[in-house]
C-alpha cells in the first residue's frame, strides 16, 4: 500500500518544525555562527509496514534548546553542571568575533585578552546555567498539537485510494 498523502503530511509537518525552529533561533539572537541553524534536519522514512521520522542537530543544541541547571540557578531540564565548568575556548572565540573587550577602572578598554573573557563567561555559566531557548521544542509541540488531526484525514484519503484501486482489480 502506498501512503502518499500520509507520507506527505509528516513532510510538511518536518518542513514547518526545522523552518520554526530555524526562525526562532534567528529571533533569540542564537545564531552567530550559523552552525546550529544549519545542522537542524529531518527525514520521513517509510517501510513495507510502518513510516516514522526523525531529526537531528548538532549535539549542542539540545543544550540551547532544553537548558542546563547551574550550581546556583536552576533550570526544569535534565541537564546540569555539577563539577565541571563549560570549555573556555569557545566563548572566548565568541566574545573575540562579538568585540566584547574588558574595561579598567577608568572605563578605558583594556588590552583584549580573550582567555580571560572566556574563562569569566564559562564560571557564570557554570554557576548560573543557560536558560533554556525551546527553539526547537516549541515549534515541535505546536506542529505536533495539528499532526495527529492532519494524520487522520490525510491517511483516510490514502485507504480511500487503496479501495479504489482493489475494486477496480478483476478478482482472481
Amino acid at each position: 500500500m502506498e501512503i502518499k498523502e500520509t507520507q506527505q503530511a509528516l513532510e510538511d509537518f518536518k518542513k514547518y518544525v526545522i523552518r520554526q525552529s530555524r526562525t526562532r533561533l534567528t529571533r533569540l539572537k542564537h545564531n552567530d555562527t550559523k552552525k546550529l541553524y544549519n545542522s537542524l534536519k529531518g527525514e520521513v522514512f517509510t517501510g513495507k509496514n510502518s513510516i516514522g521520522m526523525y531529526f537531528s542537530m548538532e549535539d549542542w543544541g539540545q543544550y540551547q534548546d532544553k537548558g542546563v541547571s547551574g550550581k546556583k540557578k536552576k533550570y526544569d531540564t535534565p541537564f546540569s553542571y555539577r563539577s565541571k565548568q563549560p570549555p573556555s575556548k569557545p566563548l572566548s572565540d565568541w566574545a573575540k568575533r562579538k568585540n566584547i573587550r574588558l574595561r579598567d577602572e577608568k572605563g578605558k578598554y583594556k588590552k583584549g585578552n580573550y582567555n580571560t573573557i572566556g574563562f569569566l563567561i564559562s564560571r557564570s555559566i557554570f554557576n548560573k546555567g543557560l536558560k533554556p531557548t525551546l527553539f526547537f521544542t516549541k515549534p515541535f509541540e505546536d506542529a505536533y498539537k495539528q499532526l495527529p488531526t492532519d494524520l487522520v484525514e490525510k491517511y483516510g484519503l490514502d485507504v480511500t485510494e487503496l479501495f479504489k484501486i482493489s475494486i477496480k482489480q478483476p478478482k482472481r
